[in-house]
C-alpha cells in the first residue's frame, strides 16, 4: 500500500518500524511531531488498549492523535494443537469443565488482543484455562506448533497457513461472522452470543493536522484499499479492507478502548 500511495500521492512513503513498549514508542513519535501530514501512525488495537493498560504515557491517544482512516479488520481464531482431544469448541469446553486450570492457552502478549479475547472467552463459556503470555505471536506459534502449549488466539491472517497445513486445528472465530477462509469454522457468536473480539489497524496523524490534509488521506488510503490487488492480498492473508470516514475510525478507536477498558479494570490487568 505504501507504493501505491507514494505514486498516488507524487512523493516516497517510508515506513520506519519503531518498535517497542507495545506500541507506545512510536505512538509518541508521532505525537510529537509537526501536525503536517507528513508523519503518520499505524494505529492498532494495542493502541485502544494500553489507554488501560499503562498507568502513566507521555500522551493521551484519543486527544493527541488524529484518526484519519480505518484500513483492515483481521479475526482472531482459536486454535489447538493437533493432538489436543478436541475436534470442536463444544469438545474443548466440555474438556476445559472436566480440567480446571490444566490447559495452557498462548496469547501474543499480555493485554494484547488475543490475551483479551481469551479472559473474555473463559468469563463467557464459564470455564478457566491457564494464560501463558508471550512476547509476539512468532513465539507462540513456534510453542504451539511443538507441542509446548495446547490452545491460542492468533490473528487469522498469521496462522491460516498452519491450519490449512493441518499443523494446527481451528475451533472457533471470533468474529461475529465466519470467515470465508474458513467456512466450515463456526463463529464464536454462534455457541456465546455477543462474542466479538478483532484486530483491526488505521491511520492517525498528531492532533491538529489540518481537516483538508486529513481529508485527502483518507481518500486515497480508502482508494488504495479500493485497488483490486491490494484488496485480494489483504484478503488472501485473512483480513478484510474496512474504509471508514475519519469519523467512523475514532468512533471505532473510542469504542474499543472502553470496551476493552473495562476487561483490563476488572481483571487489573498491568503492563510487564
Amino acid at each position: 500500500m505504501a507504493q501505491w500511495l507514494s505514486e498516488r500521492l507524487g512523493q516516497p512513503f517510508v515506513v520506519e518500524n519503531r518498535t517497542g513498549a507495545a506500541t507506545n514508542i512510536a505512538a509518541e513519535a508521532v505525537v510529537r511531531s509537526p501536525p503536517d501530514g507528513y508523519t503518520l501512525l499505524f494505529v492498532t488495537s494495542a493502541n485502544a488498549t494500553n489507554a488501560t493498560v499503562y498507568e502513566k504515557l507521555n500522551f493521551n491517544f484519543m486527544r493527541d492523535i488524529a484518526p484519519v482512516a480505518a484500513t483492515t479488520r483481521s479475526p482472531l481464531v482459536l486454535e489447538v494443537h493437533p493432538t489436543f482431544p478436541a475436534n470442536n469448541l463444544a469438545e474443548f469446553i466440555s474438556y476445559a469443565k472436566a480440567n480446571p486450570g490444566k490447559i495452557s492457552l498462548a496469547s501474543f502478549g499480555t493485554a494484547t488482543v488475543s490475551h483479551l479475547a481469551g479472559e473474555l472467552f473463559k468469563a463467557m463459556a464459564g470455564i478457566n484455562l491457564l494464560h501463558v503470555p508471550y512476547r509476539g505471536t512468532a513465539p507462540m506459534l513456534s510453542d504451539l506448533l511443538g507441542g509446548q502449549v495446547q490452545a491460542s488466539f492468533d490473528n487469522l491472517a498469521g496462522s491460516i497457513e498452519f491450519i490449512k497445513l493441518g499443523k494446527l486445528r481451528p475451533l472457533a472465530i471470533t468474529s461475529t461472522t465466519r470467515s470465508d477462509k474458513l467456512p466450515e469454522v463456526p463463529a464464536l457468536h454462534e455457541f456465546l452470543p455477543g462474542f466479538e473480539a478483532s484486530a483491526w489497524g488505521g491511520v492517525g496523524a498528531p492532533k491538529n493536522t489540518p481537516a483538508d490534509i486529513i481529508g485527502k488521506l483518507n481518500r486515497e488510503i480508502n482508494a488504495a484499499l479500493g485497488d483490486p490487488q491490494i484488496k485480494s492480498r489483504i484478503e488472501d492473508l485473512g483480513s478484510s479492507v474496512a474504509p471508514a470516514s475519519p469519523a467512523e475510525f475514532g468512533k471505532l478507536i473510542a469504542e474499543e478502548t472502553e470496551r476493552w477498558g473495562k476487561v483490563i479494570r476488572a481483571l487489573n490487568i498491568k503492563a510487564e
